[in-house]
């Protein structure tokens, strides 16, 4: 029976190339919420048989952080997918990256592969998460709100840098470092998508990892936004992530303060607060910003559906 998942509550989600078991394990071993191995584009197409054996018998030797330890597998569009995903099946990854999706056929057809190995390795069917890059093609981005109920889906997430090269564009930032319009426009997209299907929208990675100072400012940017973690390539990354998507004490303080304001007045659609008024949308973002301070694991579910 297929599981409904929660959306996954995953602040730092950092990259590790799967040929690479140092890398895997140093990965591992930081303060990530999620760590991503890489078959795709960390991995030369020469060394990709290799490193699927690698990543399975990485994540069947720790049983213990398989949660957390994710495989980005290689797109559909090409002839690795498959190959990928027969390999480290058997190890039952904690949940599965898809990246240049073409729209929710994508997904679809992922999730009837993972069906398939999963009852193959006696894994319960539909108990692996998703996690999908939505904007690395032109086509993608016109499909960006079809992941209402898409199997298995629980975050959505986007690219840059394969988007620029699928338009034939010569740099995806402006003179001063931002982002280009069409990139900003593909995280509103992924923003408004998350929101609309009703999973965790992650920001895009950071490519400058040495610049901490401006990684912070954009992380805290991006959260009052709506995102709720962000991709990462660099261990030292990850603490600036994991603080940036934390709420802190004041905030949790003050959201608490406005749920049991509510809470004593339950028949009124506006309180008083602080000199100003407050309405219901101020209490549904306080109880989100509550539900984010007692985070779920990673790549957990409800369980099957209608239970």
């Amino acid at each position: 029976m297929p599981y409904r998942h929660e959306p996954v509550s995953a602040r730092s989600w950092l990259f590790a190339p799967g040929d690479s078991e140092k890398k895997m394990a140093k990965a591992m071993e930081g303060e990530a919420d999620i760590v991503l191995i890489d078959l795709e584009d960390a991995v030369a197409p020469g060394n990709k048989a290799a490193a699927r054996t690698m990543v399975r018998d990485f994540i069947q030797a720790r049983p213990e952080q398989r949660r957390r330890l994710w495989v980005r597998v290689n797109p559909f569009d090409g002839s690795h997918t498959l190959a990928d995903l027969a390999a480290i099946m058997p190890a039952s990854p904690g949940g599965i990256m898809l990246p240049k999706v073409h729209g929710r056929a994508d997904v679809e057809k992922l999730d009837h592969c993972l069906s398939a190995l999963e009852v193959a390795n006696g894994i319960e069917e539909g108990s692996t998460p998703v996690i999908v890059l939505i904007t690395e093609t032109a086509e993608a981005m016109f499909r960006t709100g079809d992941y209402k109920g898409a199997p298995r889906v629980v975050a959505l997430t986007w690219g840059a840098e394969d988007l620029a090269d699928a338009i034939g564009a010569s740099s995806n930032l402006n003179a001063d470092g931002s982002y280009a319009f069409t990139y900003e426009l593909a995280r509103s997209l992924t923003l408004l998508g998350a929101a609309a299907a009703g999973v965790t929208a992650i920001d895009t990675i950071s490519a400058d990892f040495k610049d901490l100072d401006a990684l912070a400012i954009r992380a805290g940017r991006v959260r009052r936004d709506g995102f709720r973690g962000m991709l990462a390539i660099h261990p030292a990354q990850v603490p600036v992530i994991n603080a940036a998507f934390t709420p802190t004490a004041e905030e949790v303080a003050e959201a608490q303060e406005i749920v049991d304001l509510f809470s004593a007045n339950p028949g009124a659609g506006a309180i008083g607060w602080r000199g100003g008024m407050l309405d219901r949308p101020y209490l549904a973002r306080a109880e989100r910003l509550l539900r984010q301070a007692r985070p779920t694991q990673p790549g957990s579910h409800r369980g099957p559906t209608g239970v």
